[in-house]
């Protein structure tokens, strides 16, 4: 008796129609969604922004945070600085008119100190620029006419001799002076640098 195994036939690819077995089609995950690729986010997976994006739960540098008053929020108005309080009922000046008010005090000067009088009357106790340049084209002013008025009545007595026609004669330069010098203080001023006149006695401190 000879040793003889006998193998276990392969299946035959001949019953079948069409000769080889076709293979099985993948079998799709559960509801129809496919699988993403490897380096993806996975559906259901928390997502992390990439780095130099805001974390989550971490406030960006150099923001506010919620519920924090913003840098300079609760500050004092303009016009009510320490050293300053406008009376009751009057309506502080904002910066620009501050400005603007303060540097027309000085351009009334060329009308004369009547008008410079009537301007920071007005507006003195609104803004601190205003009720400084007013009261400094003021004092100018004044002591421009007064000098005039003190050449005219000296010369005026004296114009029996050479002097006193002197003293009329310059009468003329102390009011083109002061009609100049209410011009430059008015420029000067109009960017919000204070002006201070030549040769003024300060009667209103």
């Amino acid at each position: 008796m000879s040793d003889h195994t006998q193998s276990n036939p392969e299946p035959s690819d001949a019953n079948q129609p069409g000769g080889a077995v076709p293979p099985l089609p993948p079998t799709p995950p559960q509801g129809g969604q496919a699988t993403p690729p490897p380096g993806y986010p996975q559906q259901g997976a928390p997502q992390t922004p990439p780095p130099g994006y805001p974390q989550p739960g971490n406030a960006q540098q150099g923001y506010p945070q919620q519920g924090q008053p913003q840098p300079g929020y609760g500050q004092q108005p303009y016009g009510q600085q320490p050293g300053y309080t406008p009376p009751a009922g009057s309506t502080p000046l904002t910066p620009e008119n501050d400005r603007l008010w303060g540097s027309l005090s000085h351009f009334a000067g060329i009308f004369g100190p009547i008008v410079v009088l009537i301007v920071w009357l007005i507006f003195r106790d609104r803004g601190p620029f205003v009720n400084q340049e007013g009261k400094e084209a003021l004092n100018f002013q004044i002591s421009a006419w007064l000098l005039g008025i003190a050449l005219g009545i000296v010369g005026g007595i004296t114009s029996f001799i050479g002097i006193g026609v002197i003293l009329l004669l310059l009468m003329w330069p102390v009011g083109v002076a002061a009609f100049v010098f209410a011009i430059i203080g008015g420029v000067k001023t109009s960017s919000g640098a204070p002006y201070r006149y030549p040769l003024t006695y300060r009667f209103i401190k």
